[in-house]
């Protein structure tokens, strides 16, 4: 094998068209070996003699696409020092574009041996582990380009690959569960009729499977597992050919592109799949265990961990900021990805113990020309004191709004006491943004998501039902903030199941009407369940994925819910890129008044009634003081949303004539999508809402006062 010196940038494997340039930054080692391995199975090693700040590097003008390789790292085993150096084990390259192969649980994954945990283990661990995939990254994009969608004008739709495809009758069985299945048209067809601007897919970037849950039959479904930062996940490829993922997932943007739909990353920058001290050595661990994580303070033997999972990042080392950076800045430029939403996004922003707004990685995201012009969605929390963080990520970002999905939840289950944060949560949740200049677009509003019960659970189970998982209920959140509307689980009641038809629409009009960005949970729109597990990560089966088979009562759901998506693109006012002011606007009025059910405006007494629980928004059309995309004044028509949250039927009185002398019925959820009574109601008059409905109205632009 010729060898030449190569080049110490850029890290990973780049083939140039002549030959493959390998590069691998580790502090900790004394010696650095490149593995070629051939089909076979069998390795030829090549030493890495070159060394340029701590990247060992090398040109090799006889390898190309396809070729599989690893490294073995020598140098010192010292756990008890943060060192964890083994060339027995074949080690992933953290910047591979590619992956081929899956662990499978071996014991020569690991470093220490089962029977004696403080002896080195000697096991090699070629053919029980993942390999590199040196990738051709030629592609023909044709005239792809972003859609740039603004944030006000973004409907999101989380959705899982395999979830989303598995059992879509319109799918070819050889690309359900793949990148090629998203990006069919059948799947695209339904995301355009639905309204969805861009889709958020859980974790795409190669993850690795938990030995714990392979002895019990089970898998990492959700693949919050990552260990490749840069390779689109093997099995989500239809091909089965050597390094296809990387074509196959850059076909699947291209279609949602042509589509208009912007595709945005669930990305697990916080820790990797290779675990605490007794996980096994994959990658990172064995490349410079000291340098890649997070170790105890006085006990470098032992992990300082944020997230939950065994392990964080060590979010102040150059190396690990640039892997994040590099990573993040290669999916935009060469995989034209649109953004990423950053799983327990907290832990990346803990430089040291506490979690600081100013961090590093917050600088470098601020300054970079392309990683500061996508999409930049946080989820603001993790496990670590102090780690819940919704409204102090900077400005740049927006923000899963954990408060939003527990203040709609309780309001529409019929707490006390919320009426006031409803209301904020409505319009934008101003108390958590406002203060430092962000804007409504800061809240990534959502009443369900993967983590937890499904649309339809969460008005059909008090408790979490778990079995499946077989951690006998201990996993999973305990308090879910859900009502099963009097009966647990399935039933044949009609009066249970119409109130749940009913709840399902009020938390879909709450969720699509309010001020921010909507985020859908894939199957939501169809009534999925999970027959009450509210936690499936490990559930790679029927039981998450989506079920496109029908019944009616799923098909109005799915009808009514595009409508409401319609109405919220059709209408600036339900979208506004600014908070309300509060303050006088169109023809006099207030852009945004808030009114009893008895029709008069509510005072500030009015909202600490512990038995508060319903209220009337006027929204003014002709009242929005932002400028349109030309500088252009906006006009829109005007709504009146009349929201009751309580037990019983109420009496609603419209409010007097300047507001609106005639409104027309444009939502209601005590009814089903094909039967909304369109008749005009007049100023001052009375509309009756059954328990537990919303009714909204509006009133057309220069419409009679």
């Amino acid at each position: 094998m010729h060898t030449w010196p190569g080049r110490s940038h850029p890290l990973g494997a780049r083939y140039d068209g002549s030959g493959t340039n390998f590069a691998l930054f580790s502090e900790a080692a004394e010696k650095v070996e490149l593995a070629l391995i051939a089909d076979d199975g069998t390795e030829e090693r090549v030493a890495l003699t070159e060394v340029d700040g701590f990247v060992w590097h090398a040109y090799l003008p006889e390898v190309g696409p396809g070729q599989r390789y690893g490294y073995r790292v020598h140098g010192p085993y010292e756990p008890g020092d943060g060192l964890r150096c083994n060339p027995a084990k074949l080690l992933l390259d953290p910047y591979a574009r590619a992956v081929d192969g899956q662990v499978d649980g071996d014991e020569s994954l690991y470093s220490y041996r089962f029977d004696q945990p403080d002896r080195l283990n000697t096991l090699d661990s070629l053919g029980h582990t993942l390999l590199s995939v040196v990738t051709d990254p030629s592609f023909d994009w044709g005239g792809d380009r972003p859609p740039n969608r603004a944030y006000h004008d973004t409907v999101i739709y989380e959705a899982h690959v395999r979830g989303l495809t598995m059992t879509h009758p319109a799918l070819p069985e050889e690309i359900r569960g793949s990148y090629a299945g998203i990006g069919h048209p059948a799947i695209i067809e339904h995301l355009t009729a639905l309204g969805i601007t861009a889709i958020e897919l859980m974790p795409v970037h190669q993850f690795a499977q938990d030995g714990y849950l392979l002895e019990r039959g089970l898998s990492n479904y959700w693949g919050y597992n990552t260990i490749g930062f840069f390779a689109p996940h093997n099995a989500y490829s239809s091909s089965g050919t050597r390094g296809e993922q990387v074509t196959e997932f850059k076909q699947m943007v291209k279609a949602l592109h042509a589509a208009g739909i912007e595709v945005i990353l669930d990305v697990v920058y916080n820790h990797t799949a290779e675990g605490n001290e007794k996980g096994p050595t994959l990658s990172l661990r064995g490349i410079d265990n000291a340098a890649y994580y997070r170790l105890v303070d006085g006990d470098a033997g032992h992990y300082y961990d944020t997230t939950g999972t065994g392990n964080s990042l060590l979010m102040r080392h150059p190396a690990v900021l640039q892997l994040i950076m590099d990573s993040l800045r290669y999916w935009v430029t060469e995989m034209h990805v649109d953004g990423f939403r950053f799983d327990l996004a907290a832990t990346l922003a803990r430089q040291f113990h506490e979690v600081d707004r100013l961090s590093a990685f917050f600088d470098l995201v601020q300054q970079d020309p392309v990683i500061s012009r996508v999409k930049l969605i946080a989820e603001p929390w993790d496990v670590g004191d102090g780690g819940y963080q919704v409204g102090n990520f900077p400005p740049l970002w927006t923000e899963w709004n954990g408060q939003y999905r527990d203040t709609v939840r309780d309001f529409w289950r019929g707490e006390e006491a919320t009426l006031p944060e409803f209301a904020s949560r409505l319009t934008g949740s101003a108390d958590l943004y406002q203060h430092d200049r962000r804007r409504p677009l800061a809240s990534i509003n959502f009443v369900t998501a993967h983590d937890g019960f499904t649309l339809r659970d969460l008005v059909s189970y008090n408790n979490k039902h778990n079995e499946a998982n077989g951690e006998d209920g201990r996993d999973g959140e305990s308090s879910n903030r859900s009502w099963n509307c009097g009966a647990e689980g399935a039933t044949d009641d009609p009066a249970v199941l119409d109130l749940r038809h009913r709840q399902q629409r009020n938390l879909l009009t709450t969720l699509l009407l309010s001020q921010g960005v909507p985020m859908i949970a894939h199957g939501d729109e169809l009534g999925r369940t999970q027959q009450g597990n509210n936690n499936a990560y490990c559930q790679d089966n029927a039981l998450s994925w989506v079920d496109w088979d029908l019944d009616s009562a799923q098909q109005e759901l799915l009808g009514f819910t595009r409508a409401l998506v319609q109405l919220r693109h059709a209408h600036p006012v339900l979208r506004r890129r600014r908070f309300f002011r509060g303050t006088a606007g169109g023809e006099g009025l207030g852009d945004l008044v808030w009114f009893r059910p008895d029709g008069q405006q509510m005072q500030d007494s009015n909202w600490h009634w512990d038995e508060a629980r319903a209220v009337t928004v006027f929204l003014n059309g002709e009242a929005i003081s932002e400028p349109g995309p030309h500088g252009e004044r906006i006009v829109d028509d005007s709504f009146l949303l009349l929201l009751n949250g309580h037990y019983e039927p109420l009496e609603f009185r419209l409010p007097p004539a300047p507001f609106g002398e005639v409104w027309q019925v444009a939502v209601d959820t005590a009814t089903e999508p094909d039967r909304v009574d369109e008749t005009e109601v007049k100023a001052d008059g009375s509309v009756r809402l059954q328990a537990r409905s919303t009714l909204v109205l509006i009133r057309k632009v220069g419409g009679q006062r």
